[in-house]
């Protein structure tokens, strides 16, 4: 299609005409369907619990790296996108709750850039694309915020997320909040809606597209970084060029770091791989991890047997999601099965399963959360943290307390978590444990045998439905796996 540009925000280098290519009729804007970005916009101003005021958000700005002349890698700000849908950068946005508009501001247009980048966004393409009431050019935000302030601000805040991020062309003192939005926007975006649930489906997709790919061809690779390379390339090819998260691709030792992102270490001589890798989907994230043998079976049985115990791990807690479940009673869960689990290989002594839970001595073989949110971050926010402390899945203690337990909030219908349970060998975990109460529940010996293997970890995406769970992880696991892996060799 054709756009003109405003006269007044063409420079002096004369009037002009830009073409610039849009996407086709029948897309899907964000969020979904007509009104849904205005209901994320009510639903933060009802956690708010206000009827007037305005919300001022600052889109992630155009940065250089420091002392050169080439720009960071855009990422938007996901609490703009999560009202905004527009995943471009120099954007800003209002909500005027008590008028129930919702206005986007596009940066204004620029000749210079245009020929060398293409154009900016135009107020047409951005209204065709995202679900906003009126989309203005930057040239308009600090009239129309005077205007506002004007009217209302006596009587009314304007709503902004960090002290840092008010206005700074209003030469008034405001009436600011800067405590209240955060909060009511982390309380909306824990119940995920359709289009966000479709996004974060399809992510999956692509993950688990690439998963497959990595388990297809990983007889033919002799180094970590192949696995992360073939994991990006199927990912891009199907148009997911951004990652959820930095991909983890560790092998033997290595798979006892939790975030270990080298990816650079030869598989020659290795048991396992832990391949935890996310696509990331129109700002939405899958995080998805897959732990497998670099052969057509396990190549021991210490291999196997730690894969069983968190296989069990897994699919004890994710057949008991449903709304109303404590996350917090399925962590507890976890920690006893791997217990159990340790205790039949030796890893662990004799001993109730509570004494040694309490104790923190299965922390030192799975020493992080059970799970945590997913959607516009891998680690997503939510109102109060999942496992009743901490934050999401960081190290925490296993330590169960009925009366703290009440406080930890509920699994609601909508949303979307991760159970992804793991056991790990860590030279330097037991090395310190030696020194700690904990270690009279510890067969060392025994558990220095599994350090060649490294860790085990499986983890999916579960959604919360109104009467149980939805896997939305399609990536295989399991004899599934195995079979893959098997056939790749064989052909």
């Amino acid at each position: 299609m054709r756009v003109s540009i405003p006269p007044e925000l063409v420079s002096s280098l004369g009037a002009c005409d830009i073409s610039v290519t849009v996407r086709g009729e029948g897309i899907d804007k964000y969020p979904g369907s007509p009104g849904a970005a205005k209901q994320h916009a009510r639903k933060v101003a009802m956690k708010l619990g206000v009827s007037s005021g305005l919300i001022y958000l600052i889109g992630k700005p155009t940065i250089n790296w420091g002392d050169s002349d080439q720009p960071q890698p855009f990422r938007q700000r996901r609490y703009f996108y999560y009202l905004s849908g527009a995943d471009e950068p120099d954007c800003f946005l209002t909500y005027d709750i008590n008028n129930d508009l919702l206005v986007l501001y596009v940066p204004d247009f620029d000749l210079h850039r245009a020929i060398w980048m293409g154009p900016t966004l135009t107020t047409d393409e951005a209204e065709r694309r995202f679900d906003v009431d009126k989309v203005r050019y930057y040239a308009s935000l600090q009239s129309d915020i005077q205007s506002w302030v004007e009217k209302y601000n006596h009587a009314a805040p304007v709503y902004i997320l960090h002290s840092s991020q008010q206005p700074q062309f209003i030469f008034r003192q405001l009436n600011l909040d800067d405590q209240r939005l955060l909060p009511a926007m982390d309380a909306a975006r824990v119940v995920k809606d359709d289009y966000e649930l479709r996004m974060i489906r399809h992510a999956n997709k692509i993950s688990g597209l690439a998963h497959r790919k990595v388990l297809e061809k990983i007889h033919k690779m002799s180094n970590e970084a192949q696995i992360e390379g073939l994991f990006l390339d199927t990912c891009v090819s199907h148009g997911a060029k951004n990652q959820a998260y930095e991909i983890i691709a560790g092998s033997g030792p290595n798979a006892a770091t939790l975030h270990y992102v080298k990816n650079n270490e030869p598989l020659k001589g290795r048991q396992l791989v832990c391949l935890d890798a996310g696509a990331e989907w129109e700002c939405y994230a899958s995080d998805v991890t897959r732990t497998f043998p670099l052969a057509a079976d396990w190549p021991s049985s210490y291999a196997r047997d730690v894969y069983q115990i968190v296989e069990e791990m897994q699919e004890e807690c994710i057949k008991r999601i449903k709304p109303g479940v404590r996350f917090r009673d399925l962590q507890v869960l976890a920690h006893d099965i791997a217990i159990k689990g340790l205790q039949k290989l030796g890893v662990l002594k004799p001993g109730t399963v509570e004494e040694i839970r309490v104790s923190g001595a299965s922390a030192i073989f799975f020493p992080h959360g059970l799970g945590h949110h997913v959607g516009l971050e891998v680690h997503d926010v939510s109102e109060k943290p999942i496992t009743g402390m901490g934050l999401p899945n960081r190290p925490c203690r296993p330590d169960f307390i009925p009366a703290m337990s009440q406080s930890v909030p509920l699994l609601e219908e909508g949303m979307v978590v991760t159970i992804e349970p793991g056991v790990y060998f860590s030279k330097l975990a037991l090395a310190n444990t030696r020194k700690l109460p904990q270690a009279q529940y510890i067969n060392f010996e025994e558990a220095e045998k599994y350090i060649p293997i490294g860790g085990v970890r499986i983890e999916d995406d579960i959604l919360v439905t109104r009467t149980g769970y939805e896997n939305l992880t399609t990536a295989p696991k399991g004899e599934e796996m195995l079979e893959i892996i098997r056939r790749g060799i064989d052909n």
